[in-house]
Formats: C-alpha cells, structure tokens, sequence
C-alpha cells in the first residue's frame, strides 16, 4: 500500500429538509386547521480515528464529502427523517487543518476518538409552528437551513514512542530490521527509505514499545534539500529521539551536528527531546578508531554514546532498553 500523510479535501454537511404547508382535511371535521410539519436535520460530517489505517491514500482519490439532506416534512404533523452522519475514518494520529494549512482544527491521536466537524443544517418549520390565536391559518413554511462547507487539509503525524534519526546511510532500516519485525527496504545508497516506517519492539512479553524509521536528513532539508525535512512531523510525537551516527563515515561530529541543526530549524520542539545517541556500524571500525569516535562525540554532545551494529546485531538490545528507559520517564 502506497504511504500518503497528507491531502486536502472538500466537505459539506447536508442541508435541512424544508418545512411544507399543509391543512387538516376529514369528513365532519369543518376547520381542521394547519398541520404541516417540521423538516428533518442535515447529516453531519463525523471524523474517528481508527486502528486499522496507517496512510491517507484513500483521500487521493475521493477528495469530495457531502452528507445528505434532511427529508421535507409532510401534513399531519409529520416531520422529515433526520440524515444519517457522514463517517470519515482516517488513521490514530491524524491532524484536521483548515484550507489555510495553519489553523488546527482537530487532533485525532487516540483509538476510536471522534469530533463533529461540520454540522447538519435545521429543517424548516412547517406552517402548524406558526398558528396562533390571531392566526389560525397561516400558510407560511420555512426551507431548510443550510449546511456547512470549507476544504480541509488532513495531515498523519505517526504514533511511535522512539524515532530514529540520522543522515542517509546511518543504517537507520537496518536497525528497525534488527529490533523488530519490520522489513524495510535496505541497500547501500542514499534514501533507501522513501516514506516512515514502523515496527514493534518487544523487549519481553510485558516489555513493548513502537519505532519508528523516517527518511535520512542531509544539511539544507528544511530548505527543501534531499527528501526536505515534512517527515520530521511523523516523530513530533515521540517521546525519545534514537540518533543513529554512521561511525564508519569519519566525522562523526560534523553528521551530528548537521542533523541537530536541522531539527532546530524544523521546530515543532524536536530539538528539546529526549536524545539517545548511538555510533552504529561498530564492526566497520578498528578498536582505535571506535575510541577516538566514540570520544570525539560524547565531549561534543556531552552525552553518553552507546555503540552498536545494527548489521551484526551487537549492542541492540542495549540501546533498545537504554530507549525504553528513557520512555517510560518521558511518560511519567
């Protein structure tokens, strides 16, 4: 299935049904008087995040949402039938912006939570809600009110607990590989991944938490460069950064610097949270040189550095519970 986190959309609520004009008409019964009645509410436009979803595509292709009208009243006091709810589900996490793309309007980031985002228009009153003591047969009905309409943008910022960092070739789909049961694209060249991915880390049968890989940064992604730095959005949520530094690559504190810069340029907080940092690709390094590295950037993070090789499978589980530490007091 093809990954799309964000798409534009148009919604309307149905229009009230309209009031009628109607009379009360039996054998012996001379002045039966105006009985025609009320119109049915306009369906309303209902957002619910479901668990079932993880890419807005189907959006690519039905772009248009109009719930029905409300039904006409009729005589005898009849009032229409109420239009059903138009429900959109769409996946946990999923932001409802306005056409301006700034204002938010809802939040949807737990299971099964719902908003009313557009309302149904009333019906209209038939002529019996205008008899009066003066007025006894009034033939006066009302349309229906109408409903509602504006374009929205839907934005899907991912639930994950600890997202993965780093610049292209850090072996980030390599690690997600190692750690869980995701099998993302892995090879030897730059932006191997194309779009977020998740996968469950189980530590034990209690011990569990959620991972996920986005697209490598380079220097100038808030500008636009590489893949741009809109995937950034799919960690905002995270409670620890794991930052993963190519060691085999040289400068290790150049790469991360680079891509500290660009979380604080991206905003969104990323650049205050938690951050653990790991020297991957340790058994493409010499004992001496993994020293020096290691050494280089923790003085210049002034942070502890765990190694590991996500490859070989050495110092995972480290970091793993090093990770799970670090979420579980993020969350408290």
């Amino acid at each position: 299935m093809k990954f799309l986190d964000q798409a534009k959309i148009y919604l309307r609520s149905g229009d009230g049904g309209n009031g009628v004009v109607a009379f009360r008409r039996e054998k012996y019964i001379e002045f039966g008087g105006p009985d025609g009645g009320n119109g049915g509410r306009g369906g309303d436009i209902v957002f619910r995040a479901v668990e079932n979803l993880n890419t807005l595509i189907d959006f690519r292709y039905t772009q248009h949402f109009r719930a029905r009208k409300g039904g006409n009243g009729a005589g005898r006091d009849c009032t229409g039938a109420a239009a059903p709810t138009l429900l959109i589900k769409v996946p946990i996490g999923t932001q409802i912006f306005a056409d301006d793309r700034e204002t938010l309007l809802a939040d949807l980031d737990k299971p099964d939570m719902e908003v009313v985002l557009l309302r149904g228009g009333d019906g209209g009153h038939g002529n019996a809600m205008f008899k009066t003591s003066t007025n006894r047969a009034p033939r006066r009905a009302d349309p229906g009110w109408p409903g509602e309409e504006r374009w929205v943008w839907l934005r899907l910022k991912l639930i994950a607990d600890a997202g993965l960092i780093g610049l292209p070739n850090a072996g980030k789909s390599t690690f997600l590989a190692a750690a869980s049961a995701a099998r993302p694209k892995i090879a030897d060249y730059p932006f191997t991944t194309l779009h977020p991915q998740l996968g469950v880390v189980r530590l034990s049968m209690t011990e569990e938490f959620v991972l996920a890989d986005i697209p490598g940064l380079i220097e100038g992604a808030h500008e636009g460069s590489g893949l741009g730095d809109r995937f950034l959005g799919h960690v905002e949520r995270c409670a620890v950064l794991i930052h993963l530094v190519d060691g085999a690559a040289g400068n290790v504190v150049k790469a991360w610097r680079t891509v500290r810069e660009e979380l604080h340029a991206y905003g969104g907080g990323l650049g205050e949270k938690p951050e653990l940092i790991v020297l991957n690709k340790a058994d493409a390094m010499s004992p001496r040189e993994t020293a020096a590295r290691r050494t280089a950037l923790a003085k210049a993070s002034n942070a502890p550095v765990l190694l590991a090789s996500a490859a070989g499978h050495t110092g995972v589980d480290e970091v793993l519970r090093a990770a799970l530490t670090m979420i579980r007091a993020e969350r408290a």
